[in-house]
């Protein structure tokens, strides 16, 4: 199979990257010739992705390990200083780290609700003011967030997840529209897929999988890193989810009936999940 090597120079921060689709894209950022810094909370696990795609026969590009706790600005900050000397640039930011809780508003703690938006939400401000510089120094680069389809609807099981994730989709729209105004090199890119089979979402189900699946790991870094690599701005997955901005532009006596149609506030009824910081959907 002939390998590209559209990342050749190109130095990459992901988030979470210590598994699933974090992990996924490093490896195929450096199959592709780029260096890429893993951060995960789990410094086990960001070291043995380092490790695995350094000793790989197809890596291309270098990784390095940090254990960074994202919700906190210092350590976000002191990251940066490190990934920058160690890889020498940084023009690709990949903010993929995120959690959920699945719980019912009511059953949400306090502390579930804190951790939701500073794992989903306020880590996006610190990552992006510690590498913001960074980035505006190189001619091509980019911003990345992974936000989630529940960023443009919500349902059920979801107020904190939803919310975050709305925000996510918000900020990335905003710093978008920062960055034009004011002739940026760099640019964003928002990413909004459907449930991912990751386990993080583990129990979930979908009425109608031809149109909206349960999506494969695989598919959705194949197509973040195609995306980042093509220089788009906003990616839904599937396709299919993107008819949801038009949905939710309706008033709800409309919008409301064709959720139920699609099962959407039933997604979450069998979820059972698993925590972790270092996984995403």
């Amino acid at each position: 199979m002939h390998v590209t090597h559209r990342f050749a120079g190109a130095s990459a921060v992901i988030t979470g990257a210590g598994s699933g689709i974090g992990r996924l894209m490093a490896e195929r950022i450096a199959a592709e010739g780029g260096n890429v810094a893993i951060w995960d909370i789990n410094s086990d696990a960001a070291h043995h992705t380092a490790d695995a795609i350094n000793q790989s026969p197809t890596t291309h590009g270098h990784a390095v390990a940090f254990a960074v706790d994202i919700t906190d600005n210092t350590a976000v900050q002191q990251a940066a200083r490190d990934t920058i000397t160690a890889l020498g640039k940084v023009n690709i930011l990949i903010n993929n780290a995120g959690i959920v809780s699945g719980a019912d508003f009511e059953q949400l703690t306090e502390q579930q609700i804190r951790r939701t938006f500073a794992v989903n939400t306020l880590s996006l401000y610190w990552t992006n003011k510690a590498l913001l510089p960074e980035l505006r120094r190189h001619h091509r680069a980019v911003s990345v967030t992974v936000a989630s389809a529940a960023g443009l609807v919500a349902t059920a099981r979801q107020t904190d997840y939803a919310a975050s994730k709305f925000a996510a989709v918000g900020f990335t729209n905003a710093l978008r529209s920062e960055l034009k105004k004011t002739h940026s090199s760099v640019r964003t890119l928002v990413v909004c897929p459907y449930y991912i089979d990751t386990g993080m979402f583990a129990g979930v189900t979908t009425r109608f999988p031809q149109l909206l699946p349960i999506l494969k790991p695989e598919y959705v870094a194949d197509r973040i890193v195609d995306a980042i690599a093509k220089g788009h701005e906003r990616l839904i997955l599937p396709p299919f989810a993107a008819v949801a901005t038009v949905v939710a532009a309706l008033p709800p006596e409309l919008s409301d009936p064709i959720y139920a149609l699609f099962g959407l506030n039933d997604c979450m009824d069998a979820f059972v999940g698993r925590s972790g910081q270092s996984q995403h959907a």
